[in-house]
């Protein structure tokens, strides 16, 4: 049995053998990119990440167009209302004014407006505050006291003469003092100042090091932070608008079932008011009317919806609501193969550099684990200054001169060291904690680069599916309308019944919201292949138009597999040998 090199079958073409389509002999086809061997990579032999990313990873703005941080003058009033803003009266949240947006306006809007990228950004500044505070550790601290800035001090006591007699204090004849109006009190009246400066500074300090370099990882995965959000800000953005075009789409859709039922059932009612229709033509072109009317209430509940969760993600004031200003069509061509899209996924990727960020702190938690029991050196400036005005004497308060005054000040100058010679083995449990949270990082690691290849795997195979819907749909909304055209006809000449246009009229509006799904998925593929990969410029695509009648002579192909990416742009692929290499591109976001 032959071994298949490639994931991909072609068809070579469909042979009409008594009117019943004979698939042709399906070929071998190699996937572009993909080299054939005899045998598999040795995964021993990969890159390692933190070889190719360094073992801490800086965030790279640059890779990523800058975020809007104002509105044009024509938007200002789409400004986000205050933070804390809630409205407490109907009037104030209902809507009035709707308002056409671009996909461009859109995203613009949401990027100036949008909370969750303000508290990103609030992150970034908090990691940055806090590196800084880290920083600081390398300065010597000064700090400034003053017990008495100034102090008033007031006192008066009183001696028992009858002990311990004062020196000088006279006696009787029987030996006991003599007690003198005055001689036994104190008073004391003084005004004091003392201040003190300590200047404090660790020569050796282990854990500073270790706390600084983690507070710059944390920083720096900070940074990552507000770029995968602004990233997401920006698909949820694009996501939601293509929402609201295909729910305009299907809108347009079931007014157009909706005014063809009313004709449908209009005619059916006069033929058979003229004795050329049954009962029965009458009651299925209702039921059809019926039909119709419920997939436009579904229809219009879902853009409703649409538009009110594009207005939360933008976060417009709370009575306006946005509505799409363009219609739904392919954005552009989506040129990077599959291995160049997972590969530019992988280089982009900031939720990987987190991960590698994340080991590092780890590591710097486990040296300052280690810290806690290495001496710590530091040295110690103490200075100190006191004066004082006023006296103490036995006379009274008003005998006290306060001009008398003493000062003075001292200063040491020392080194001060601490050690932790045993704390139980706790350091070391400490450091292993930390030590294995990093290797959990790994496996985290390992496990976000199998997701980000499943997410760009995804993306480029719903891609392609969506080409082949775009291709297959649109084949279908034209041979739909086609015959619902011929139907009527057949009918309003009496050669056919109202059933048969009702069958046509069902198979059209199908193929139109299917159609519509079908671009609605492309466009939706390709803003999610974009964030994974950060890979941006798109080939423009013109505005498709789906013609009448079918086209003569068009090739018919049924894929056995889904083949490789095609065009989605209406005659892209006969016109781009004609278009010069510099044609523009054009970008997504």
């Amino acid at each position: 049995m032959r071994r298949i090199t490639a994931g991909f079958f072609s068809v070579a073409g469909v042979l009409a053998v008594a009117g019943q389509p004979v698939l042709a002999q399906a070929t071998d086809v190699e996937q572009p990119g993909v080299e054939a061997s005899a045998s598999l990579t040795d995964q021993t032999s990969l890159p390692d990440a933190i070889e190719l990313k360094g073992p801490r990873p800086k965030a790279d703005p640059s890779a990523l167009p800058p975020a809007a941080t104002s509105l044009p003058e024509s938007s200002e009033d789409l400004a986000a209302p205050p933070s804390l803003a809630l409205p407490d009266q109907p009037k104030q949240v209902r809507i009035r004014e709707l308002r056409p947006l671009s996909l461009e306006q859109a995203l613009q809007i949401a990027e100036v407006n949008s909370p969750a990228l303000k508290a990103a950004a609030s992150q970034v500044d908090q990691a940055k505050s806090a590196l800084r505070a880290r920083i600081a550790l390398w300065y010597p601290t000064v700090d400034f006291s003053a017990n008495n800035f100034p102090q008033y001090f007031k006192s008066y006591s009183y001696r028992n003469p009858n002990f311990v007699p004062a020196a000088g204090q006279t006696l009787d004849d029987d030996g006991n003092p003599v007690e003198i109006p005055g001689q036994n009190e104190f008073y004391t009246r003084q005004k004091r100042l003392n201040v003190g400066v300590n200047v404090r500074w660790n020569i050796i300090d282990p854990k500073r090091v270790p706390e600084i370099a983690q507070a710059r990882d944390l920083y720096e995965s900070a940074r990552d932070a507000y770029l995968i959000a602004l990233r997401d800000l920006r698909l949820n953005s694009s996501t939601s608008y293509f929402d609201l075009q295909a729910s305009d789409e299907s809108v347009r859709v079931g007014q157009a079932s909706v005014r063809a039922s009313l004709l449908n059932l209009k005619d059916a009612r006069a033929r058979y008011n003229a004795g050329v229709n049954t009962k029965l033509d009458v009651l299925e072109a209702e039921t059809q009317l019926a039909e119709d009317r419920k997939i436009l209430t579904d229809a219009l509940v879902g853009q409703d919806i649409a538009r009110r969760r594009i207005a939360q993600i933008l976060d417009l004031p709370q009575d306006i609501t946005p509505t799409a200003a363009t219609p739904s069509r392919p954005l552009g061509l989506w040129e990077p193969s599959l291995q160049e899209s997972i590969i530019a996924a992988y280089n982009y990727r900031e939720e990987l550099d987190q991960l590698i960020l994340e080991i590092s702190v780890n590591n710097s938690r486990a040296n300052s684990s280690l810290a806690a029991i290495q001496p710590v050196l530091g040295f110690l400036n103490s200075w100190s200054a006191s004066r004082t005005n006023g006296q103490s004497n036995r006379d009274s308060w008003s005998a006290i001169n306060m001009s008398d005054y003493t000062w003075g000040f001292n200063n040491a100058t020392s080194l001060q060291l601490t050690w932790s010679l045993y704390d139980g083995g706790r350091a070391q449990a400490q450091y292993r904690q930390s030590k294995q949270a990093a290797e959990e990082s790994a496996y985290k690691f390992a496990n976000q680069r199998d997701q980000i290849r499943l997410e760009v795997e995804q993306s480029f195979y719903n891609l392609r599916g969506a080409i082949q819907n775009i291709k297959t749909t649109s084949s279908r909304v034209i041979t739909s309308r086609e015959s619902y055209r011929l139907s009527v006809l057949r009918v309003q000449a009496g050669v056919s019944t109202q059933r048969f246009v009702i069958d046509n009229q069902q198979d059209l509006t199908r193929a139109e919201l299917q159609y519509t799904q079908a671009i609605r998925d492309y466009n939706t593929s390709l803003a999610r292949l974009q964030r994974y990969t950060g890979l941006d410029a798109l080939i423009a695509c013109s505005t498709p138009d789906l013609p009448a009648t079918k086209p003569e002579g068009e090739e018919v192909f049924i894929p056995i597999e889904p083949t490789p990416l095609e065009s989605a742009c209406p005659a892209f692929a006969t016109a781009a040998a004609d278009q010069p290499q510099d044609d523009p591109v054009r970008p997504l976001w």
